[in-house]
């Protein structure tokens, strides 16, 4: 396989949320408990998950796993939440990782594809992630995709029982590169 061959394999893939990961889901959560401290509270109980999994259902949110594309472990998390359609065509973007996949750039490769879904067959236009100032990691992966620091929200989400202060990035369509799907087609 030449080089240009090997850069175009995908390390990950995207799976909808389903019922049948539940069980490794929660598994996870656990063993990243440490990660996700202060940062966020992921379900960490079967009924937390099935009301997670309930959620994404509607028309308002989508969620994914990232997924690794040899093994399917489960790497991460990726959420469109509160999805508007009409004149908006917005959504929030969150997403997190799980322990040991953190810092391999695994993540930045599944928004990736969660970004050419959103901007392609779901029709948005614009998507924004609040990022805790804090969190270098998740400032450094939402500003290598592209996105732009838009403002400053004090006390703007309520996460492990305190209101946290957040970043809000976003980016638009028109700021996405072509889907890569597009561009591997067009070699």
């Amino acid at each position: 396989m030449t080089k240009r061959a090997a850069r175009r394999v995908s390390r990950v893939r995207l799976e909808v949320l389903s019922r049948e990961r539940e069980a490794e889901f929660l598994v996870c959560v656990r063993k990243s408990r440490k990660l996700h401290r202060p940062w966020l509270k992921a379900p960490a109980t079967r009924e937390q998950f099935r009301d997670f999994l309930k959620r994404q259902r509607g028309e308002r949110q989508i969620s994914f796993f990232i997924c690794a594309s040899e093994s399917a472990e489960l790497i991460g998390v990726v959420n469109l939440s509160e999805i508007v359609r009409g004149l908006f065509q917005s959504a929030y973007l969150s997403y997190y990782a799980f322990e040991p996949f953190a810092g391999q750039g695994l993540m930045r490769e599944g928004l990736a594809l969660v970004l050419d879904r959103a901007f392609g067959e779901l029709a948005l236009h614009r998507l924004e992630a609040n990022v805790q100032p804090r969190n270098r990691r998740s400032r450094r992966l939402v500003e290598g995709l592209g996105f732009r620091l838009e403002g400053f929200s004090p006390c703007y989400l309520k996460i492990g029982g305190r209101w946290r202060d957040h970043e809000r990035w976003a980016i638009l369509r028109e700021e996405w590169p072509k889907p890569r799907a597009r561009r591997a087609a067009q070699r």
